[in-house]
């Protein structure tokens, strides 16, 4: 399954929020440097969908804020 998430890197509050059935917007609090936002995102996708991080891959936009993530 693929799913796209808009990144919000840098906000003051973390959440993960669906805005269609494969689409959502995660705000984390980490600054988008080294991969450090992407790395908090998929853990909080992994909680979200309660799924385990080792299940969760980022095919596209690794240095954008559109991403695509794949889920085993």
């Amino acid at each position: 399954m693929k799913i796209r998430v808009k990144a919000k890197p840098n906000s003051r509050v973390e959440a993960v929020k669906q805005i269609e059935n494969d689409y959502y917007e995660v705000k984390v609090c980490v600054p988008p440097e080294k991969g450090k936002a992407n790395k908090r995102i998929i853990e909080l996708l992994s909680k979200h969908l309660k799924i385990p991080k080792s299940k969760i891959t980022i095919i596209r936009g690794d240095t954008s804020k559109e991403k695509i993530f794949n889920i085993i």
